[in-house]
C-alpha cells in the first residue's frame, strides 16, 4: 500500500503483517498526530565499483544505476526486501518520489532515518540534507529548503564496511557465510523512514526522569526556534488511565529548561502505580507549545515510574530486592535478519518471553527498534540495553563508537523498560583489556561516560569477564554440569574467582568490591526441533532431556546464595545456532508452561 501524498494519522497505525510494510508509528516515546510513512518500494542501485557520487547519481537521472526495486526497511540482504542476496555489495543507492500533503504547507519538513547501516549522505531534489554514520542510530533532516512544488525526489547512499573488524558491527560477519556466532550481515536502510511538519518553533526532544522517592518526574524539555522576543509557553498534561494527575504552564526562556512536576496521585505508598514487569503501569504525558497563545507544536509521550538502585550490594527495583530472570535476545528474524516483519512480531517476541517466565531480556549486539521498546514498556520487560560492538580494537573505533553509544542513550533514555547500559560485551573491540592499559582505559572511560549522561541505571563494564569498574559483576558461564555450577556459585568468592571461559573476571588491578553478581548468560542448550541444523554449546537428544538439561543449569541459579539474576541463552534459534528455547520461525521447543516452571525455579 502506498502512502505517498497521504498524511498518515498516528491513531490509525496497524500492524503490517499482511502486506510486508512496516507502517505503524516508528517512535512511539515522541509522537506527533500528522506525518507520512515512506517505507514501501524504492528504487536501488549496487555500486561495487564506486562510482556513483563522481557520476552524480544523486541527480537522480544516471543512466543504469538504480535497477532494482526493493522494500524499505528491509535490508537487500532479506527476503523481504524482494532481493535476497547475500553478497557483499557496501554501497548501495535508494530513490523513490512523494508529495508533500497540501495541509502541510507553511511549516518545516523534517525527513526521518531509524536507522542506516553504516555510513549515509541523503539528497532531496539533488541538495544534500543529511551526513550520518552510525549503523544503530536515528537521524534526521530539516528538508524544507531543498522542496519543490508537487514531486520531490529523495536519494540516499549507504557505505558499509563489512570486512572491517574494528567497525561496530554486532553479530554481523566479516566473511561471505554465516558461522560460528556470527550472521547474515545488513547493509544500508533497516528501520522505517518518514517524515513529518513541525512548526519553525517546535519540541525537539525531552528527557523525563522519575523520582519515586519524592514521587515527582523530573522533565527536561529542548525547543528548537526559540527567539528570545517571541512569547512562548508549554503547557504539559499528565494522566494515569484517563484520569487527570497534574498540570502546568510556564513561559519559555531558553530553547533547554528543567521541570519537576509532584504526582500527588500515589496511594498505598506508591505502590499501586509504579511500574514493574508484573505491574507496567505507565503514565501518559501530553507536551503542547504556545506561541501567542495558539497551539504550534503537539506530542505526545508516556513515563513510567520506577527506580533502579544497589542498595547494600542487592540490585533493587522500586525500593525492593528483585532477582532478574532474563533471557538473551538477539532480535534476528528468518526473512528480515535484523529487521522484524512487523510490528506484531515484535510485540510477540516480548510475550513470548513473558509467557516462558523471564521477567527482562539482555538485547544481545543490537540496539533494537524503538518499537520492541514500546513493547517492552507497555507489557513489563526489563531490558538490558547492549551495544553493537566492534571486534577488535582502533583509534576510528573509538571515534565511531563513542559516538554512536551516545546517541543509542539519547534515544532510548525516557523508555521504563531499559535498567542497565551495557556498552562492551565480552571484551569485543577490546580483545586485549587483561594486559593492554589503552583498551582498559576505554572500557573506563564508556563506563565514566554512560554515568556522566545517566546516574540513575547501573552501567556494565565488560559483560562476561574482564571488569574494572563495574557496578554489577558480571560472568558469562556455559558450564553444563549442576554439580559444577551449584559450588562455583556457593560463595561470592567462588564465583569471582573462577574462569569459566578461561577469562579472568577482574583485570587491571581491579577487584570484587560487593557488587550484585549476575550469570549473563548460560545454557545454550542445543536441540534441533525444525529443519535447521546448527550447534549449541551441549547438546539434547530429545524433549524430556532438554528439559532435564534445562533444569540443571537453571536450579543451581536459584540455589546460589549470591546470584541475583540470570540470563538464559537464548530465546530464538538464529541462523546456524540451534539453542533457542524457540526455533527461529518463533515455534517452542516445548510447552511453554513446562518451560516456566523451569525458569522460575518452581
Amino acid at each position: 500500500m502506498n502512502r505517498t501524498g497521504v498524511s498518515h494519522i498516528l491513531t490509525t497505525a496497524v500492524s503490517e503483517t499482511q502486506t510486508g510494510l512496516r507502517s505503524e508509528y516508528p517512535r512511539p516515546q515522541f509522537q506527533r498526530k500528522e506525518w507520512l510513512s515512506l517505507n514501501g518500494e524504492w528504487d536501488f542501485g549496487f555500486d561495487d565499483l564506486g562510482i556513483g557520487e563522481d557520476e552524480q547519481w544523486f541527480l537522480g537521472n544516471a543512466k543504469q544505476s538504480f535497477t532494482r526495486k526493493i522494500t524499505v526497511p528491509f535490508t537487500f540482504q532479506s527476503k523481504l526486501s524482494g532481493i535476497d542476496d547475500p553478497a557483499f555489495h557496501d554501497v548501495v543507492w535508494y530513490r523513490r518520489t512523494f508529495e508533500i500533503p497540501p495541509d502541510w504547507h507553511g511549516k518545516r519538513i523534517v525527513l526521518h532515518f531509524g536507522a542506516v547501516d553504516y555510513a549515509a549522505k541523503v539528497w532531496v531534489n539533488g541538495h544534500m540534507v543529511a551526513v550520518h554514520e552510525g549503523g544503530h542510530t536515528p537521524f534526521q533532516a530539516d528538508i524544507t529548503a531543498a522542496l519543490a512544488a508537487g514531486s520531490n525526489t529523495v536519494i540516499v547512499r549507504a557505505e558499509d564496511f563489512s570486512r572491517d573488524v574494528t567497525l561496530p558491527r554486532g553479530k554481523q560477519y566479516w566473511l561471505e557465510h554465516s558461522a560460528s556466532i556470527f550472521y547474515t550481515r545488513t547493509t544500508g536502510i533497516w528501520q522505517s523512514v518518514w517524515i513529518e511538519p513541525v512548526s519553525p518553533v517546535h519540541l525537539s526532544k525531552t528527557m523525563m526522569t522519575p523520582d519515586i522517592d519524592r514521587n515527582e518526574i523530573r522533565i527536561r524539555t529542548f525547543i528548537e526556534g526559540v527567539k528570545s522576543v517571541e512569547e512562548i509557553k508549554l503547557q504539559i498534561t499528565v494522566r494515569f488511565q484517563g484520569e487527570l494527575v497534574a498540570e502546568d504552564q510556564y513561559a519559555i526562556q531558553n530553547a533547554e529548561q528543567l521541570r519537576t512536576i509532584g504526582l500527588s496521585d500515589f496511594t498505598d505508598h506508591g505502590l499501586g502505580r509504579l511500574w514493574s514487569p508484573e505491574h507496567p503501569n505507565l503514565y501518559d504525558i501530553e507536551f503542547r507549545l504556545l506561541q501567542a497563545e495558539a497551539v504550534v507544536d503537539q506530542v505526545s509521550s508516556y513515563f513510567g515510574m520506577r527506580k533502579v538502585s544497589i542498595e547494600d550490594g542487592k540490585l533493587c527495583l522500586n525500593n525492593r530486592p528483585y532477582f532478574q530472570r532474563l533471557v538473551l535476545d538477539q532480535g534476528y528474524f528468518p526473512e528480515g535478519i535484523l529487521t522484524a516483519p512487523s510490528d506484531e512480531a515484535l510485540k510477540r517476541d516480548v510475550e513470548l518471553a513473558k509467557e516462558m517466565g523471564f521477567n527482562g531480556v539482555r538485547k544481545h549486539q543490537k540496539s533494537e527498534d524503538p518499537r520492541f521498546l514500546y513493547w517492552c514498556d507497555r507489557l513489563g520487560l526489563l531490558l538490558w540495553s547492549e551495544a553493537a560492538n566492534a571486534y577488535e580494537y582502533s583509534e576510528a573505533y573509538v571515534r565511531r563508537f563513542t559516538a554512536e553509544w551516545q546517541e543509542i542513550m539519547e534515544r532510548d533514555y525516557n523508555h521504563p523498560c531499559i535498567i542497565t547500559w551495557v556498552p562492551l560485551n565480552e571484551s569485543w573491540g577490546i580483545p586485549n583489556v587483561q594486559m593492554d592499559r589503552r583498551q582498559q582505559q576505554h572500557g573506563l572511560a564508556m563506563y565514566h561516560l554512560t554515568k556522566s549522561l545517566d546516574d540513575s541505571r547501573p552501567v556494565v563494564y565488560n559483560d562476561g569477564w574482564e571488569h574494572m569498574t563495574t557496578d554489577l559483576v558480571t560472568i558469562h558461564d556455559y558450564e553444563s554440569r549442576q554439580e559444577v555450577l551449584e559450588e562455583r556459585y556457593a560463595t561470592a568468592a567462588s564465583a569471582v574467582q573462577a574462569m569459566p571461559a578461561n577469562r579472568r573476571i577482574f583485570v587491571g588491578g581491579a577487584s570484587y568490591q560487593g557488587q550484585p553478581i549476575f550469570v549473563s548468560e548460560f545454557g545454550g542448550i542445543a536441540f534441533k526441533k525444525s529443519e535447521w541444523d546448527g550447534w549449541g554449546y551441549s547438546g539434547a537428544e530429545n524433549e524430556e532431556d532438554f528439559l532435564a538439561r534445562l533444569k540443571a543449569v537453571v536450579d543451581p541459579m536459584f540455589s546460589s546464595p549470591v546470584v541475583q539474576g540470570y540470563c538464559y541463552t537464548q530465546l530464538t534459534d538464529v541462523e546456524q545456532e540451534i539453542n533457542g528455547l524457540l526455533t527461529y520461525d518463533r515455534k517452542p521447543k516445548a510447552p511453554l508452561e513446562t518451560i516456566r516452571k523451569i525458569m522460575m525455579g518452581t
